[in-house]
């Protein structure tokens, strides 16, 4: 493993030395086995020049131990890179933006400090992962409702430090709009605590975010101002009861009206997360002739996909709709839900997928279709990746491209056909990347995500060269068009904070300027986010 950067190796024996004084012996990772652990497994550069390697890794259990970690590193000029449980896979797992530098393992730091079900918060420190939440609260009986993304094994902190999100209720799916409170250790050392957590006797840290003056805490996401190691995250009442029902319609341009009601009824605060997707998606890959209209160069106008659609009695596009509370309630938003669309789709159809009442046993939830929905975090996403009709040789991983656009049905048919076509243009063809049934996701309140992955390789490199120019080419392609991504691997985060090049790049800019004055040697995680200390900019 390479050493940290302008370290000597005389240099990197005696920081190697405080560290392990500071930590004990057994939690400094130094072999190539130990620290070959921290690669990212989804790798587009697995075994190549650009590999982000790290040189060593530490495994702190307080925060004192942290600091220490942090002002070794900052005599010595070694950069840190801080992890929770490294589970990011896909946006560059648990590798830093800087080969040569420490990863700082937070999973010892693994304890569930509160949970409030009658203020609806818990306090965590990083290595608590969406299971140990949901076990706590389980085992104790709460009455609170964490939202998991997927999979459910990383850490609560460090997917909402990446901005990381969820399946369930309006601002309690976008993880870092639900935290509340921060404890960090900052670059020279120093503990600081945002919002309440500032006043000295406060018991309001997990309540209200703002405290007073600045808001700061926005600096220690998706960025290298200081390490987190304490977060207050707001949580869900637990529902009496939750039902899930379907809407079909039968046209492609549909989902205009579509998405104008679901919007309507999300932001009035009457149904969850909308799960939107097409069941022409998955047919495609059986049925030769809906594959011949996807590919066909007028399938835009969608006269085909309806003609299809008519004859086999299969709707182009289908919505999700979640309802949370009291039965009586969630039943009559449902049957208001109904009659909006009833009104303005002919043709409608609908289902009834799921009804659940609250609290349910160990069975029950085995039992629940859609588990993410209602907080029960799985692992149940890998079996996306595994060997199947539409993926019949998996990759060893994936590559994801994240574009934001607008929360419309025009947007999102304009964006499949910019993708879709861009990457003919390319001359690539992922068959499940971009096409007339790309569905957009919604994890995030007010806005879309039209997601899609690309493979990557442990054993052939053209995989990897090929996904990672595609990936750079959608990047800019994206940005030509407005749409910009919210979160992407370390190998493209300079890339991607260049799109945001408004003013002659003034955000990357104030970063700069901000990380000089909190971080002038650039100890914590340099490039994280697209922006580095004054040492290591490259002109230009």
């Amino acid at each position: 493993m390479p050493l940290p950067p302008n370290v000597s190796a005389a240099q990197w024996q005696e920081a190697l030395a405080a560290f392990r004084a500071a930590i004990g012996e057994a939690w400094v990772y130094t072999s190539d086995e130990d620290a070959g652990l921290y690669r990212d497994a989804y790798s587009p550069v697995w075994g190549e020049e650009e590999e982000r390697l790290v040189s060593a890794a530490l495994a702190p259990r307080t925060v004192e131990e942290v600091q220490a970690i942090v002002r070794t590193a900052s005599r010595f000029g070694i950069p840190l890179f801080p992890i929770s449980t490294g589970k990011n896979l896909g946006y560059g797992g648990s590798a830093p933006n800087l080969s040569g530098s420490v990863i700082v393992d937070l999973k010892r730091m693994n304890r569930v400090l509160e949970v409030d079900d009658r203020r609806h918060f818990a306090i965590c420190e990083p290595g608590v992962s969406y299971f140990d939440l949901y076990r706590h609260i389980r085992e104790r009986n709460l009455n609170v409702w964490i939202d998991v993304p997927d999979p459910g094994w990383g850490s609560v902190m460090g997917n909402a430090l990446d901005h990381g999100v969820g399946h369930t209720w309006y601002s309690y799916r976008d993880h870092f709009l639900s935290h509340c409170g921060l404890e960090v250790v900052l670059p020279n050392g120093e503990l600081l605590r945002t919002g309440m957590g500032a006043l000295p006797g406060a018991g309001t840290f997990g309540d209200f975010r703002y405290g007073f003056g600045p808001y700061v805490d926005g600096l220690f996401a998706q960025a290298g101002f200081g390490i987190v190691t304490k977060m207050g995250i707001h949580l869900m009442p637990r529902p009496e009861a939750f039902l899930h029902r379907r809407v079909l319609v039968p046209r492609r341009q549909d989902i205009i009206p579509l998405v104008d009601i679901a919007n309507a009824l999300e932001d009035a605060g009457l149904i969850g997360m909308p799960l939107y997707e097409s069941p022409m998606f998955h047919a495609q890959f059986a049925d030769p002739a809906l594959r011949a209209i996807a590919h066909a160069p007028d399938v835009w106008n969608g006269n085909a996909i309806d003609r299809y659609a008519a004859e086999k009695g299969m709707a182009p596009w289908q919505l999700g709709l979640s309802f949370y509370g009291p039965e009586p309630v969630i039943e009559a938003s449902w049957q208001h839900a109904r009659a909006k669309f009833e009104k303005a789709i002919p043709g409608v159809r609908f289902d009834d997928v799921e009804t659940l009442r609250f609290p349910l046993d160990e069975a029950g939830e085995e039992a629940v279709q859609h588990k993410v929905l209602t907080g029960i975090p799985n692992m149940n996403i890998f079996a996306i990746g595994a060997r199947s009709q539409t993926n019949p040789e998996p990759a060893d991983g994936h590559l994801l491209f994240s574009p934001m656009i607008a929360r419309s049905g025009e947007e999102v048919l304009k964006a499949q056909r910019i993708f879709t076509e861009g990457m003919q243009d390319m001359g690539v063809d992922y068959p499940d990347a971009y096409g007339p049934f790309t569905a957009p996701f919604t994890w995030m309140p007010r806005i879309f995500a039209l997601t899609t992955g690309m493979p990557v390789s442990r054993t052939d490199p053209a995989v990897n060269k090929a996904s990672r120019e595609t990936m750079r080419k959608l990047i800019e392609l994206g940005a030509r068009h407005g749409y910009g991504e919210y979160r992407t691997p370390p190998l493209f985060q300079d890339q991607v904070m260049g799109t945001y090049s408004f003013n002659g790049n003034a955000l990357r800019r104030f970063c700069e300027t901000l990380k000089d004055a909190v971080d002038p040697k650039g100890i914590i995680a340099p490039g994280r986010g697209g922006f580095w200390p004054r040492s290591m900019r490259k002109e230009g």
